[in-house]
């Protein structure tokens, strides 16, 4: 298969940016890719892993002669790299991003690039809760969905380029209005980080005593719905702040259903709780039957062999 892009380069190597490098080199997609990262320790492990062919501290250098160029890095920086950038960007170039805010992201990159690149912000809906090079496998985009936001501007035909190139790695792709997106996403992915952050720091302020137990007997409840909250804390300070007004309205919503779950636990309200209960499950299953869950126990996750115990001690 000859490689749809000359040489991509890759702004940011953390968990996406690594799975990137992985799976467009694993399935032929690019021919050259050029890493540039802000620490170089973050640099050295990235070349130590082999992700790349070009490995920079200046952004700048690695976009030149890049006809595909992805931002990786967190979305808080999006200004000041596109200002950087901006003036080596090869003509004809297409300029996306992985960031989980797309509106901010049109309105941040959008004024500094000239009219000779094509600007397809994206987001791959997949990650884990690691971050760093050394988190990303190439599989990681395997029959997750990437949604790209073009402006009516962009051409179909760069447009279709892109998608080729996120299902290359494995991606369904859909295209809608950025500010769609971000309403969706502050429910499907915002949201529910907002509320894992907020139930471990409400374990953190317990007593030392109370909190040691908790962590100690973490059942599968409390662990499986705070995996998340070991997630990139500046990526997810940044998501906040630039899908501020999304999420303050899911979180109103949110927060006005909470109320009624509470009114229906203090009075006894079975029935409610049931209703509810049963509603949520059902979609809960729709999540699994449309193939972005898998129905194996604990999610399908690999465990380790329980340690052996020494009866003699």
């Amino acid at each position: 298969m000859a490689a749809q892009f000359k040489k991509l380069a890759l702004i940011g190597i953390g968990l996406i940016g690594s799975s990137i490098a992985l799976a467009a080199r694993r399935n032929g997609l690019v021919g050259t890719i050029a890493i540039a990262t802000r620490k170089q320790e973050t640099l050295d492990e990235a070349k130590a892993l082999n992700l790349g062919d070009i490995y920079t501290l200046d952004s700048a250098e690695a976009v030149k002669g890049a006809d595909l160029v992805i931002l990786c890095a967190p979305v808080g920086t999006y200004a000041k790299l596109a200002e950087t950038i901006a003036p080596h960007l090869e003509p004809g170039a297409i300029i996306s991003d992985v960031g989980s805010v797309k509106e901010h992201v049109l309105n941040a990159v959008g004024p500094y690039l000239p009219d000779t690149v094509h600007f397809i912000p994206g987001h791959p809906l997949a990650g884990t809760e690691h971050s760093g090079p050394s988190a990303g496998f190439a599989e990681l985009f395997v029959g997750r969905w990437c949604v790209l936001t073009p402006g009516e501007e962009v051409p179909q035909a760069e447009v279709d380029k892109l998608i080729g190139f996120w299902q290359g790695m494995g991606s369904n792709v859909e295209c809608m209005d950025a500010a769609h997106h971000d309403m969706v996403l502050a429910i499907t992915s915002h949201i529910p980080h907002l509320i894992a952050y907020n139930i471990v720091g409400t374990v953190a302020d317990l007593e030392a005593s109370t909190k040691s137990e908790v962590i100690k007997f973490s059942a599968s409840g409390f662990r499986d719905f705070t995996r998340i909250a070991a997630s990139d804390p500046v990526m997810w300070r940044d998501i906040f702040l630039t899908n501020r007004d999304a999420v303050l309205e899911m979180l109103g919503r949110f927060s006005e259903d909470l109320s009624a779950l509470q009114r229906a636990v203090r009075t006894g309200d079975g029935a409610s709780l049931e209703a509810l209960f049963t509603r949520t499950r059902a979609i809960r299953r729709s999540i699994i039957n449309a193939g972005q869950e898998t129905a194996a126990a604990d999610f399908g996750r690999a465990h380790e062999a329980a340690p052996k115990t020494d009866d003699k001690a």
